[in-house]
């Protein structure tokens, strides 16, 4: 009896679906999800790859906000993964001295950097180390998201030659 290969599994799922779920991944977020979804999975539509891009990575935020805001001490305290989280929240610190020095417009910044660890997952770590009020710091992601949606979106229309996926 064969088991269940769980990467067909995953592949079978419908393209959009995968867009939308890489694209709220820490790490990943939608600056892999576009070129995945325009790239690898074939989707024509760039609109559409960013439009799902953008709700994909905006989905976990508010959560992560208010998750991060009431736990942050926790985290840090936690006997097995504590060790993590105080290294990747002093990298962040250590990151985001824009987010410290110009607040709403340096987190917007901050976020909308298209490159690893500058996202949304990230940016809500910033935040609560800086103490941006949820809803401002969902509105600052929220911006930095747009723009980094639209940069990573024109590098993989070609549009900007600093980055090139494979056709």
């Amino acid at each position: 009896m064969d088991g269940i290969n769980l990467s067909d599994w995953i592949l079978a799922l419908p393209k959009e679906l995968l867009v939308i779920g890489i694209a709220s991944l820490p790490i990943l977020e939608l600056r892999a999800a576009i070129p995945i979804g325009c790239k690898l999975l074939g989707i024509s539509a760039l609109g559409k790859v960013y439009f799902l891009s953008l709700l994909g990575n905006l989905i976990p935020i508010f959560p992560l906000l208010l998750f991060f805001k009431y736990f942050f001490q926790k985290l840090q305290d936690m006997a097995v993964l504590g060790g993590f989280f105080r290294w990747w929240f002093k990298r962040v610190k250590r990151k985001s001295k824009m987010v410290e020095r110009w607040g709403f417009w340096g987190l917007v910044l901050f976020v909308a950097i298209p490159l690893p660890v500058t996202g949304a997952w990230t940016g809500t770590i910033a935040a609560n180390l800086f103490k941006i009020k949820t809803k401002r710091a969902f509105l600052a992601i929220s911006v930095g998201v747009i723009i980094a949606g639209i940069a990573v979106s024109l590098i993989v229309a070609g549009t900007i030659g600093l980055f090139f996926v494979g056709k």
